[in-house]
């Protein structure tokens, strides 16, 4: 039995408190709302956030104190919106202990510095490598909260911390996996979501399964090659991490970046669509880094500099279509 601390109470967050206590382990919640919080301490309950789930296990509780939150924490789950982790976590600098492993369940890049969530994480605890671990893979929270059979990756450069997370959070439902490559596991998370976006609006524009079908593989090798460039290890990408979430996100209307998209594909306008889906999909601020990303290290991203155009100047799905290809033809 280990001392798990969730922060974050979202869906995604909540889910994985209930993978970690479903495993044996002891789980505090931590939300900034105190309706939340509440619920979950007191009627077993997320319905703000969950509501597909109708009792949470008996040991998982919650409090808004940040101090209490992480006091005897083993193991620390960060699962807070992307964009807003650097100061959120900011906050809990100092209160970490000493030996406690971190793990991230987010998915994007930074928006206003290009970097990975391992990379901001790291610097706003002041954490070392040793001690992080990513969790990621075709992990659909909904899907999951019913326990419905799926599996992850963990990763970390310390293969103890990556083990010692693995067993935290392996049920009869859920099971993961380990690597070594951080790099890799985070940049298909972050990346996967433009692809979805263009999935997305293709589906909704009236397009079937051979575009959809050609928008994944073309985007898979693109995120491929941005991986290999950043050093990651290509097989990552070929792995559940990869194609894996890759088929969950872009095949789902349980997505909100496919959802996004298909709103989109069907002549919203992004801000018609954000407000449709209830906030903005991850995978919007994360285009444009893509191509930052691409340009600075030479590597083609004829996909998110479409979606870049769809986003920015508002191009139809067929538009978009033809800027990925273009007119040059090339070897695959």
């Amino acid at each position: 039995m280990t001392n798990v601390t969730v922060l974050g109470s979202g869906a995604w967050g909540t889910t994985f408190g209930q993978i970690l206590a479903d495993a044996g382990n002891d789980v505090t919640m931590w939300a900034i709302e105190p309706e939340i919080v509440a619920d979950i301490r007191d009627n077993h309950r997320n319905s703000y956030r969950l509501p597909v789930v109708e009792k949470l296990p008996d040991n998982m509780t919650a409090t808004g104190d940040r101090a209490e939150a992480v006091a005897h924490a083993e193991i620390i789950i960060v699962a807070i919106a992307a964009q807003f982790a650097r100061v959120a976590l900011e906050e809990f600098r100092g209160l970490i202990p000493h030996d406690a492993i971190v793990v991230s369940l987010m998915k994007g890049i930074e928006r206003n510095t290009g970097k990975r969530m391992d990379e901001v994480v790291r610097e706003a605890l002041g954490l070392p490598e040793n001690r992080f671990a990513a969790v990621s893979g075709p992990n659909l929270s909904k899907e999951i909260a019913r326990r419905e059979p799926s599996a992850t990756v963990v990763a970390s450069v310390n293969p103890y911390a990556a083990a010692r997370v693995a067993q935290a959070c392996s049920t009869s439902y859920f099971h993961p996996f380990t690597s070594t490559d951080v790099i890799g596991l985070e940049l298909c998370g972050s990346l996967k979501n433009v692809v979805a976006l263009a999935v997305g609006m293709a589906r909704g524009a009236g397009y079937g399964e051979n575009t959809a079908a050609m928008i994944e593989t073309r985007g898979l090798a693109e995120l491929t090659s941005l991986g290999k460039a950043c050093g990651a290890d290509p097989k990552t990408f070929s792995g559940l991490a990869g194609v894996g979430d890759l088929i969950a996100t872009c095949g789902s209307p349980l997505s909100r970046n496919y959802t996004f998209g298909a709103n989109l594909g069907k002549g919203m306008s992004v801000e018609e669509a954000t407000k449709a889906s209830d906030g903005v999909a991850e995978g919007v601020p994360t285009t444009a880094t893509v191509v930052a990303l691409g340009d600075k290290l030479g590597v083609p991203t004829p996909l998110a500099a479409a979606m870049t155009h769809v986003l920015e100047d508002g191009i139809s799905c067929a538009q978009m279509l033809s800027e990925l290809f273009g007119t040059e033809i090339t070897n695959e």
